[in-house]
């Protein structure tokens, strides 16, 4: 069994999809694993330690795909990549499908059976599998770093002889792994945190780890959440009202985080340009949902934005990648426990099992077929 790694095309990508740790994992399980060469450098492991891991290194995409079974990548193949992965390679990767169905098509067309990392289920066996959760975890932190690098004072209160600084005032809108990360990390750095999220269940989760809940808390809220553990989309009217208690609690921050995405759609809105305008001159936001389409009103992906009054919104991309060499290290587990229920330990072969829920759950296409319900073409 060969397994490819590949160097990520996309400029913005600095994550890799194995390291050394797995490398050595899969050997163990009787595998031939292929990095091509430089795919680690920007998450700040050389070939070298590749090498001495056990893998071959690889001067081109094309000699590391020749002959492989399994490609592992960070992000789905681009189509000069699916054009050198043979028939009936399985690839695994953060895919992201939605309103993607051509690059769907185009694996399909490829031959490859492809897996999403992101729809693993959320089942307690496929915990040690979630990317959404290794991967959000580091976000909410480096949000917060990111909101402290732009906020022009202290975050703890200090009391010096010169004077009191008084504590950083912290908001953070949306309450899953990356929001409660968020709340943790500005509770360690001295800061004074509130946070507002729609499920019910997170009132006490934020307030155990020390921050204040704020939200409209009507027969509604009450029963916001989908079997699944998200945010369901809520009524206009309940939004009014959420909005209007919101408006009058960020003008008194000094910094807002929003992590607020529902999967498969536009993130949605949770700052108006009336709340920014409230805010105090020097006041940072910073928006994780950005490449959705962006909690903020104004947010911008890629760029930090100044608006009239002083304030600061925060679009960064790819922000786990702000973190690459922890990012791959957890991302490249998260693969390792998963492919490892493919393999058949006797025979050190691949032996994907279709029936598996994992397997139903990720697997997007198959024998030349788009195969995943959620993304059949349409009639």
């Amino acid at each position: 069994m060969r397994i490819a790694v590949l160097t990520e095309t996309d400029p913005i990508e600095p994550r890799v999809a194995a390291v050394p740790e797995t490398v050595k994992k899969f050997i163990g399980l009787g595998s031939e694993v292929v990095v091509q060469s430089g795919a680690g450098t920007k998450a700040g492991v050389p070939d070298s330690e590749y090498e001495a891991a056990g893998a071959k290194i690889a001067g081109s995409a094309e000699e590391a795909l020749s002959g492989s079974d399994l490609v592992l990548k960070v992000r789905r193949p681009n189509a000069d990549e699916l054009a050198k992965i043979q028939k009936g390679a399985v690839v695994v990767a953060i895919m992201d499908p939605y309103g993607h169905e051509d690059a769907l098509k185009a694996m399909a067309e490829a031959g490859v059976s492809s897996f999403a990392m992101e729809l693993m289920p959320r089942i307690t066996r496929a915990q040690v599998m979630d990317v959404l959760s290794s991967q959000a975890n580091l976000a909410g932190y480096r949000a917060v770093v990111d909101g402290a690098a732009e906020y022009g004072r202290s975050l703890p209160m200090m009391m010096t002889a010169a004077g009191t600084v008084p504590a950083a005032r912290i908001f953070i809108m949306g309450v899953g792994v990356a929001g409660l990360q968020a709340i943790a990390t500005a509770r360690r750095m001295g800061a004074v945190v509130t946070a507002t999220d729609v499920r019910p269940a997170t009132k006490e989760q934020v307030e155990s780890l020390g921050a204040k809940f704020v939200a409209v808390e009507d027969d509604e809220f009450k029963q916001a959440e989908t079997s699944g553990g998200y945010a369901k989309e809520m009524s206009a009217e309940y939004q009014k009202k959420q909005a209007e208690l919101v408006k009058g609690h960020i003008a008194k921050q000094d910094i807002v985080i929003t992590t607020a995405l529902i999967p498969g759609r536009p993130a949605p809105k949770l700052v108006s340009e009336e709340m920014v305008a409230s805010m105090k001159p020097g006041s940072v936001l910073v928006d994780l949902a950005v490449e959705r389409g962006g909690n903020v009103a104004g947010a911008k992906a890629g760029e930090i934005v100044t608006v009239g009054n002083g304030v600061k919104i925060v679009g960064h991309v790819n922000v786990p990648g702000r973190l690459a060499a922890t990012a791959s290290s957890l991302y490249a587990r998260n693969l390792f426990s998963f492919v490892e229920t493919m393999i058949d330990k006797e025979a050190k072969a691949l032996a994907v099992k279709w029936d598996d829920e994992l397997v139903k759950a990720t697997n997007l296409t198959r024998d030349g077929q788009v195969v995943h319900p959620n993304f059949q073409p349409k009639a």
